[in-house]
């Protein structure tokens, strides 16, 4: 444990329980940076009426009780324990964080973790509204993997229904190896339109095309072909935005509705049996306890259409079932939009009813706020369509070139080329990340390019300076030298560092990606403080600037892995 809170807090409330006796045993004090010292405890406040005592009496008992402490410990106000650290413990923690290849961040209990998100549809464009469950997921998806747990990716894409009788059709009618086949892997949205207008315009084509549901519901070998087909053209666009983005799902993460078909039946067959779905208007619905829709009638969660056909709730059962069955699954992770919530409630009740879903397997909608304009509505283009996600990257991408151009004109051309991509993609994944999942927010580039303020740019521009110390320094970036704490910069760098393990962790259980956002932010700010006040190329000793230059690099290391975490590239140059 390198974070002093983590060491201090199970002294305290041992200390809490000696004094107050075994009630309060396993209190844990809340620990929080203070002005007047490292870190304020104020359980005496809310402790004080539980024993009908003085806050400050109880705080006399508390500190009493404390035996040795690697920290001064001081009374003030009305009852508050003021902590403040011993130099030279707080050098022994930043040498062991320093010894640690994990800095700090701890490997905890094994869990295995399906994470469904992103989730495109086949031959349909990906849009803004894609964004944030794609980077939120992944950011996830990496932290939980670094913490030690077991997390499998699940990409859900919409693979499958009745649209594919209209696609599959239109792509007989433009052929195969047509230009009009390949818009699927750079517009999809063209070829998807091009299929709708015909399906609208010519009846002999959507008779055709609702035949081609039946065959390929049905199994039809020719036509799998073409679904298959369809679909791969799709794949190569999904990844190229996952390429561009830089985010982890491949292939082999797709989990789309397809995968789920022969399962459906079943479901609905095993729904019934247990007396769970009943035939409502000629469809087989659930009904829930507690669930009422429009004038107070109870709201269905509709298993089977009326025509036989199946919807997203019959795949998501399916599906929650799979990942506990087969996966093996201890907590399932729904990244998926905030409007989902009572589809996502209803699925999991249902399936808990069912015996599918254990009481030991948690699951947790992540909920997704929207990417809003400057009006304050949802993100579109001015003719009022979803805006292309592809687009948008783009548009980051040229404008981070413009500012890195503006900014660093002595660089090679080569090298600005390289930089803009990294600076513009961080810009738009570190604004989605740095705001909590569930709020809304909204999309300006300029400010997300900034190199001020709490943006990517600014948080790259930190790494690339630290870079930038040790090129001037004539040696690669180490912090095996031992290091000294002199300055009130170099402690606040110092105690800053010690807490990157913590806040990785907290990250993990609440599956909220902008606290660690928050935390890079403080960093390069304390970082920012440190080089402004403490000369580092031109200490006063060898072993000052040796120690300096080991804290710069620590600060790079934990940066690095920091914005590695949440998806983001360092460039070591801007």
């Amino acid at each position: 444990m390198a974070d002093p809170r983590d060491v201090l807090s199970p002294a305290l409330s041992a200390a809490i329980a000696r004094a107050l006796g075994p009630d309060f045993e396993g209190t844990d004090p809340v620990l929080r940076p203070s002005q007047y010292a490292d870190v304020q405890a104020n359980a005496a406040l809310a402790l004080a009426k539980r024993v009908g005592a003085n806050p400050r009496e109880v705080a006399t008992r508390v500190v009493a009780e404390l035996g040795d402490l690697p920290a001064a410990v001081e009374i003030s106000g009305p009852g508050f324990l003021n902590l403040t650290y011993d130099d030279a413990w707080v050098t022994s923690l930043l040498g062991d964080l320093a010894a640690d290849p994990r800095l700090g961040v701890p490997v905890q209990e094994t869990q295995v973790v399906p994470i469904d998100y992103s989730a495109p549809n086949v031959a349909k464009e990906m849009h803004v509204g894609h964004l944030r469950t794609t980077v939120v997921g992944d950011a996830l998806a990496r932290t939980l993997e670094h913490l030690g747990h077991r997390v499998v990716r699940q990409n859900h894409i919409g693979d499958w229904g009745t649209p594919f009788g209209m696609l599959i059709e239109h792509l007989l009618a433009v052929g195969e190896n047509s230009e009009e086949a390949l818009l699927l892997e750079s517009d999809p949205n063209a070829f998807y339109q091009a299929a709708r207008a015909q399906f609208d315009g010519d009846e002999a084509f959507a008779t055709r095309a609702r035949a081609r549901v039946v065959a390929l519901q049905a199994g039809d070998e020719e036509t799998l072909r073409l679904w298959t087909e369809l679909v791969g053209l799709s794949r190569h666009y999904f990844n190229r935005i996952y390429s561009t983005l830089g985010v982890t799902l491949t292939d082999d993460d797709l989990a789309g509705e397809s995968t789920y078909n022969d399962d459906l039946a079943g479901i609905c067959d095993e729904l019934e049996a247990k007396g769970l779905a009943t035939i409502s208007d000629g469809a087989l619905c659930v009904f829930l306890d507690g669930y009422t829709g429009r004038e107070g009638k109870p709201q269905p969660l509709i298993i089977r259409k009326s025509d036989g056909g199946y919807g997203y709730a019959t795949t998501d059962l399916a599906t929650i079932r799979h990942r506990v069955e087969r996966l093996g699954a201890d907590r399932c992770l729904y990244v998926i939009g905030a409007p989902q919530a009572l589809h996502l409630e209803m699925v999991w009740k249902t399936a808990r009813l069912a015996g599918w879903l254990p009481d030991h397997v948690e699951v947790v909608h992540v909920k997704i706020g929207n990417v809003l304009g400057e009006d304050r509505k949802i993100l579109r283009t001015r003719s009022g369509a979803p805006l292309r996600l592809m687009a948008l990257l783009e548009e980051a991408q040229a404008n981070a070139r413009r500012e890195v151009d503006a900014s660093r004109p002595e660089l090679p051309e080569e090298t600005r080329a390289a930089i803009a991509p990294v600076v513009g993609i961080g810009a738009v994944k570190y604004a989605d990340l740095s705001v909590a999942h569930d709020s809304e927010y909204v999309f300006d580039l300029d400010r997300m390019l900034a190199f001020v303020g709490n943006t990517g740019p600014y948080l790259q521009y930190a790494t690339a300076r630290i870079h930038s110390i040790f090129r001037s320094a004539g040696e690669p970036p180490s912090y095996d030298a031992p290091i000294t704490l002199g300055e009130p910069a170099e402690r606040a760098l110092a105690l800053r560092l010690l807490s990157f393990g913590t806040v990785v962790a907290e990250v993990g259980d609440s599956l909220e990606p902008h606290r660690l956002c928050t935390y890079l932010f403080d960093l390069a700010q304390d970082f920012s403080g440190f080089y402004e006040h403490c000369p580092v190329l031109k200490a006063a000793t060898p072993e000052l600037r040796a120690s300096r230059l080991s804290l710069a690099a620590l600060t790079l290391a934990v940066l690095s892995r920091g914005l590695d975490l949440l998806g983001i590239e360092t460039p070591p140059q801007m």
